[in-house]
């Protein structure tokens, strides 16, 4: 039986697509997106305010652009071993915390870099009227500079929400859940009988990560302010 054959066998079977077992697509999913959402909540608090603060103020400028370097640089498996390793030495539970942390660590540089960057893009001009009639330092952050950044955050939010999703996959490795990515460890487990499998959990992954990337483009479609997406549109015909 080829390959194909085993993978289309596999998606076939009917407790593929139960809600309930966790052997079942839709359950895995849920679990994988639990995982991701999480730790992209989590790097959204722990980023947006400092890096708002810190852009309104332009101060840290040479920190946002370091953050772009780090996490480049940063290995996400690497990442997962290593917080695996030290809960295992700690004496911590390694089914969640490890992935997590790497998530988070995965996830903490886009944020911070696109927030300072979205606001201190925004013309100086703009704040200065904002100030001149009577807005204070707080209302000109959350009013004014956070919803015209918006689009360039959620830009960071979507890089970092599309790594998390391909690390969570990654992470079954030391995952007893580890969402659609136990597919592809068990898989390997079984040898050459787990192809299909393996197979079938790559393309659940990408499927995920592809419905991931339109949702978050029509989020930035509804949250960016109108006026804001006419100039973006008429820049882009120009």
């Amino acid at each position: 039986m080829s390959i194909i054959d085993q993978t289309i066998e596999w998606f076939g079977e009917p407790n593929r697509w139960s809600w309930t077992d966790s052997a079942g697509v839709p359950y895995r999913t849920v679990e994988h997106l639990q995982f991701s959402l999480l730790a992209l909540a989590i790097s959204a608090v722990l980023t947006i305010p400092p890096a708002l603060w810190l852009a309104h103020y332009r101060r840290a400028q040479f920190l946002a652009t370091s953050a772009v370097n780090i996490g480049r640089a940063i290995p996400s498996f690497g990442l997962v071993i290593l917080f695996w390793f030290l809960a295992s030495r700690l004496e911590v539970d390694t089914t969640f915390w490890p992935l997590m942390l790497a998530l988070v660590a995965l996830a903490l540089p886009p944020m911070f870099t696109n927030t300072y960057a979205g606001v201190i893009q925004l013309e100086q001009e703009t704040v200065d009227a904002a100030r001149g009639t009577g807005y204070r330092e707080w209302q000109i952050m959350l009013r004014l500079e956070l919803p015209l950044a918006s689009p360039v955050i959620l830009a960071g939010a979507r890089v970092a929400f599309l790594q998390l999703v391909a690390t969570v996959a990654i992470g079954a490795i030391v995952n007893d859940g580890g969402g659609l990515g136990r597919y592809i460890v068990d898989g390997f487990a079984l040898g050459d009988p787990g192809h299909g499998e393996i197979l079938a959990g790559g393309i659940a992954v990408v499927v995920l990560a592809l419905v991931c990337e339109g949702v978050f483009a029509l989020i930035t479609r509804w949250v960016t302010p109108r006026g804001l997406a006419i100039q973006s549109r008429a820049d882009a015909r120009t």
